[in-house]
């Protein structure tokens, strides 16, 4: 079976085939780094832990090294065979994540996570220099979206095992049955060929050869200061990052303050999580793709405008009670916009980038999104929290969860710059 996209360029079965592979593996990596927020109201009293340890278990410990490394691993990936590199990355955190399962408290649950991060973060530089080689610049935004239904996915499986599976194995069996699947699947990843690249490597080089931290700082600064609209989708993707990491204490709100059971509200919200998730991917990575041939505007004017139309309802859900139909419409509208997110952003980062810079762009990316965005977010929202506890706020996680969301929207007015410049930068990039 081929698509045909234009004269030169086709997209083949065995191209599609292993698109599923590799979002496939990014539902087990999104279900491996989930599972720990979904199973905040087991693991958080278990383990004796405060707002503040669990945001920091869930956001900095994890992101620290989990994007600090995936900007060497970005570049690692534009030097080396980029399957074994993902491979060695899948391997490394399921064998940490049984490990997770045995955690008597905050410490031994922390060191496994610090390196579950160095495992993970081979996978989203590696896989998308894998697909900018095998796909067409025009499919970018779509098959990244694809790519990116790994978080929703992921995200929503997580709790389905909260719901289904805890009775059967306790969290603990949970963590040790998931890193297993994750060490079989990193054997199947070594029997997969390395795909052709679109720009050769440099085959003098070794794989740290001539890599320092001063010459990635520089040719990031340059790559940056070329483009206007790559630094602001940045920008944006990390001020709308901070209500993701927020999000860690989604579960915790839905039982502390609007009275679910915990296995109820994994069940309701696992099913909401995937769909909700799912169509967002679709919409973000397909619709940006056409607004951006429509329009000729860059896609994340596109997850600008998406912002904007869900606001009203990712704000009320906070306010009403769930008997009401609009609480589950923002329930489903919150899923729906961290769907979006990811085609229009790394679509976009994909497009304005040198195909042998990719690598190291995205896994800076990841960087700058993870710790100022995600880990940043997470961490404060905890401190937040436990703050407005001790002050004796009556929802204290209300409180925090609505301030967040309404920071994230500062975002907006930067995508909007990013996507009315993106026409200019991507012309400048093509040397026209």
């Amino acid at each position: 079976m081929e698509l045909k996209v234009n004269e030169n360029e086709q997209v083949q079965a065995r191209d599609i085939a292993f698109l599923l592979f590799l979002t496939l593996l990014n539902v087990i990596n999104f279900i491996d780094r989930q599972l720990l927020i979904s199973f905040a109201n087991w693991i958080k009293p278990e383990l004796d832990l405060s707002n503040f340890e669990f945001g920091l278990l869930a956001g900095l410990v994890f992101m620290f090294f989990y994007a600090f490394m995936g900007l060497f691993m970005g570049v690692i990936a534009d030097r080396v065979n980029r399957t074994h590199l993902i491979a060695f990355g899948v391997g490394l955190w399921s064998f940490l994540t049984m490990l997770s399962g045995a955690a008597k408290g905050f410490l031994s649950l922390a060191i496994p996570r610090m390196f579950i991060g160095v495992g993970e973060s081979t996978l989203t530089p590696a896989s998308l220099s894998l697909l900018g080689d095998r796909f067409p610049a025009k499919w970018q935004g779509l098959v990244v979206g694809i790519f990116g239904m790994g978080v929703s996915i992921g995200l929503g499986l997580s709790l389905f095992i909260v719901a289904y599976l805890e009775p059967i194995l306790g969290w603990r069996g949970c963590f040790y049955a998931l890193g297993g699947i994750g060490v079989l699947m990193a054997i199947g990843m070594l029997f997969i060929k390395e795909t052709p690249r679109k720009q050769p490597i440099d085959n003098t080089k070794t794989v740290l050869g001539g890599l320092s931290i001063t010459k990635v700082i520089t040719e990031l600064r340059n790559l940056l200061k070329q483009s206007p609209s790559l630094a602001a989708t940045l920008v944006g993707s990390v001020i709308f990052a901070l209500v993701l990491g927020a999000a860690s204490f989604e579960q915790l709100w839905f039982v502390q303050e609007r009275g679910f059971d915990r296995h109820e509200i994994a069940q309701r919200t696992a099913w909401i999580a995937i769909s909700a998730g799912i169509i967002g991917n679709l919409v973000g990575g397909y619709g940006g793709d056409l607004f951006l041939r429509w329009s000729g505007i860059g896609r994340p004017y596109f997850l600008a405008l998406v912002m904007l139309v869900l606001a009203p309802f990712t704000i009320m859900y906070r306010f009403i009670e769930p008997d009401n139909i609009l609480f589950w419409i923002g329930v489903f509208s919150m899923y729906f916009q961290i769907g979006c997110f990811y085609g229009p952003a790394f679509g976009t980062i994909q497009d304005l980038v040198p195909p042998n810079k990719r690598g190291m762009v995205v896994g800076f990316a990841v960087l700058v999104i993870q710790i100022l965005g995600a880990a940043l977010g997470a961490s404060t929202a905890g401190f937040m929290i436990d703050y407005l506890e001790t002050s004796g706020f009556a929802e204290p996680y209300s409180t925090t969860l609505l301030t967040y969301t309404l920071i994230s929207l500062i975002s907006v007015p930067i995508f909007i710059f990013a996507g009315k410049r993106f026409e200019q930068d991507k012309l400048k990039l093509n040397g026209f």
